[in-house]
């Protein structure tokens, strides 16, 4: 069967048009905070904290300069040592791992679950050992990992649980959400995220009082007051004009979940009896919020070309584990996560957010069939 002639191509993520549903508030926001010319720590930061806790039902946020940060700096609240050990996952963006050697110790991969992507609760007692400090699990592509679990793993050995959930804000995992389920949460808010601001921007969400204050001075250079330095800190904060972003923003969050999830659930009406094709699992006492509607697929890159050529574009989230990297493969034996592996392999992300029109989504399902035929 021959392919139909290139037609526009289509977003993989449309923040254009998200954009110009928000226009006249987004616009508003950012020119109050030119007005008042507060660009750090004006007053914006302390509003979005408080509808970011609110929204999740954790007790304290700290908005911070990117995802990548608050990890960072929920780490070394934690006050690591050099030789402690962090178990994670490799199946997630170099971040995960890479702000476990920053922040002074190991990371110490544990493999996934196949049909999920997230960690493999099962298999974390095995790699616990007596330097092991915390867990840190990913809530991979929107899904929240089986966060009870993993904490009554933590709670047996004394130690923390920090939820990567750079790409779950806004999921549910047994009615309650994705920031208030472990010591720590970190999520993103990278423009692409479920919740993006017009730049980089984060946020750590704890109900531990003395472990939220130490984010807090560890986001301004460790200062408990101005230019008293209790502590070792960074530069970790939220620009005021990115928060004024996510405030207008909030506005509309809830429809876009809704549609998210409606989107999520199309597709996978429409792709179930797809030959070859693999769809993600969500557990029943979950959700997702996509942050990458993500699929597996037999011979990935001809398939993309094919896509390509239809102007359907695609990402792969991600190619290669973090035990597969150079930076990260001294620290782990190489055949450790084979499911991993596995999953590199085979995952491709297709077009998705909360403004994909059924028309577009029709496009995208139909140019998938013909390149797996």
């Amino acid at each position: 069967m021959n392919a139909p002639e290139p037609r526009t191509k289509i977003e993989f993520i449309d923040l254009k048009a998200q954009y110009a549903a928000l226009r006249d508030n987004v616009n508003a926001r950012i020119q109050r905070v030119l007005d008042h010319g507060q660009y750090i720590l004006g007053p914006e930061i302390k509003e979005l904290e408080a509808a970011l806790a609110g929204f999740t039902g954790s007790r304290h946020c700290i908005s911070v300069a990117s995802g990548t940060e608050a990890i960072l700096i929920a780490l070394m609240a934690l006050d690591l040592q050099p030789g402690d050990e962090v178990i994670t996952t490799p199946f997630t963006f170099a971040a995960t791992a890479e702000m476990i050697v920053l922040a002074g110790a190991k990371p110490v991969f544990v493999d996934i679950e196949p049909d999920t992507c997230n960690l493999d609760a099962s298999r974390i007692r095995a790699r616990i050992g007596p330097r092991t400090r915390a867990i840190m699990p990913v809530s991979l592509y929107g899904q929240v990992a089986d966060m009870d679990e993993i904490n009554a793993i933590a709670a047996e050995h004394g130690l923390a649980v920090i939820e990567d959930a750079a790409q779950s804000f806004g999921a549910t995992y047994r009615g309650r959400r994705s920031g208030a389920l472990s010591t720590f949460a970190c999520t993103s808010f990278f423009p692409s995220k479920p919740l993006g601001c017009y730049g980089d921007g984060g946020a750590i969400f704890t109900d531990d009082d003395r472990l939220a204050q130490a984010c807090r001075e560890i986001r301004v250079h460790g200062q408990s007051a101005r230019y008293l330095h209790t502590r070792l800190g960074v530069g970790g904060r939220l620009d005021t004009i990115q928060a004024a972003v996510l405030l207008a923003k909030l506005d509309r969050f809830e429809w876009e979940l809704e549609r998210r999830h409606a989107v999520g659930a199309r597709y996978a009406e429409l792709l179930r009896d797809v030959p070859g094709l693999g769809l993600l699992a969500v557990r029943p006492d979950r959700d997702c919020v996509w942050a990458q509607y993500t699929v597996f697929v037999p011979g990935r890159d001809a398939v993309q070309q094919r896509l390509q050529a239809e102007g359907i574009p695609t990402a792969v989230h991600y190619p290669r584990p973090l035990h597969r990297q150079p930076a990260y493969a001294a620290l782990c034996c190489p055949d450790c996560c084979p499911v991993s592996d596995d999953a590199g392999r085979r995952v491709m992300s297709l077009p998705m957010s909360a403004d994909l029109s059924e028309a577009d989504q029709d496009r995208v399902v139909a140019a998938l069939r013909r390149a797996l035929a």
